[in-house]
């Protein structure tokens, strides 16, 4: 009998041939926003790792939204011939090509991992970062978030439209918007970070405005045929944040807007988070939002092993299984895991005589 794991599963008019994603990873490997070869082996490696959809990394829709000056991103035509290549290789793959479209808002400006992850001064290189509130993330940083004003607000709205327009000429089949991590969307969302006293602020309905309307302004430009998923911090893991109950209820929204899945994280708001770290411990908050809002979900956090993944499908917690650090140790995860699961999977025919 087929594993769960390596069932395949249709969304729209797009048939994944099974259900591991490779969840969107920042690789900190860009110049001006550009892909290149380290994001071909990258991600094409995945691909043929057997993978069924691969997502990419958070791709900033401005040169604002960056994480890093290192972040990929699709802000200008240019980007998109080699983006098309490198999706072009994920679907000679057999497997599906997604992006994250992101903005981080006041978690901007700062340098990649290996360079300490400071935040950047103009001297350095950094930018003005821009938020709901004047709220820094940490108390020491060289310069204060600009509270967006409306006109703000519209360009933000513009910048996601005109990025789902460029993917759609890359070629990819799935678009994710990212509303997690206390990125832009995400700080809309938590009263922590929300201290607004306009429309976009103050009560449930008020928050969510500004993410219905970035998910609205997606939707003019990507196909309805096409999956779309919107990734949630489902708590902010900090007292008088964004909870579970609410992520349900932006959840039941998201579905009658057009959403097709919920990809489920949480926490990443505030730097006194404190979060209960164990093996697959974001998975409740998934199975919570399936459940609870009737929609499509995938599942992420600390998930490394096959009989793991498929025992969180077979109870039916979620519909997708997210891996991250895990398949960096390991591009040919899901070979391994399909050999675990006694699965028969089609490999690469340049990779065939290694199956026995």
């Amino acid at each position: 009998m087929a594993s769960r794991l390596f069932s395949p599963i249709s969304i729209k008019k797009i048939t994944f041939k099974n259900r591991i994603v490779i969840s969107p990873m920042c690789q900190y490997s860009s110049v001006d926003g550009f892909a290149d070869n380290w994001h071909l082996v990258h991600l094409g490696s995945r691909a043929s790792g057997g993978a069924g959809l691969i997502i990419q990394e958070a791709t900033a829709v401005s040169p604002e939204a960056r994480i890093s000056p290192s972040d990929l991103g699709i802000w200008k035509d240019e980007h998109i011939e080699k983006l098309k290549e490198i999706n072009e290789f994920i679907v000679s793959q057999n497997s599906i090509p997604g992006i994250q479209l992101a903005h981080a808002g006041r978690k901007a400006s700062v340098s990649a991992p290996w360079l300490g992850n400071k935040k950047l001064d103009f001297a350095q290189g950094g930018w003005q970062t821009v938020a709901p509130s004047a709220v820094p993330y940490h108390d020491n940083e060289p310069f204060l978030p600009e509270a967006l004003d409306n006109d703000g607000i519209q360009k933000v709205i513009s910048d996601f439209k005109a990025a789902t327009k460029r993917v759609v000429a890359a070629g990819y089949q799935v678009l994710e918007i990212h509303a997690a991590h206390g990125y832009l969307l995400h700080q809309f969302l938590s009263p922590l970070t929300n201290i607004r006293t306009d429309e976009y602020s103050g009560s449930f309905e008020n928050r969510i405005r500004f993410t219905l309307e970035i998910v609205e302004a997606v939707q003019s430009e990507w196909p309805s045929d096409l999956p779309l998923f919107v990734r949630i911090s489902a708590t902010d893991w900090a007292d008088g944040g964004w909870n579970p109950e609410e992520s349900v209820e932006l959840s039941k929204i998201l579905k009658e807007k057009g959403v097709d899945l919920i990809d489920v994280s949480s926490g990443g708001l505030v730097s006194h988070q404190k979060i209960n770290i164990g093996p697959g411990y974001q998975i409740p908050f998934a199975a919570q939002v399936k459940k609870e809002a009737t929609i499509l979900t995938g599942a992420v956090g600390l998930i490394t092993e096959a009989k793991q993944a498929e025992a969180i499908l077979e109870n039916g917690q979620a519909d997708l299984i997210l891996f991250a650090r895990e398949s960096l140790r390991n591009p040919n995860l899901p070979l391994d895991f399909a050999k675990e699961l006694n699965d028969e999977i089609q490999w690469p025919k340049q990779y065939e005589r290694a199956k026995i």
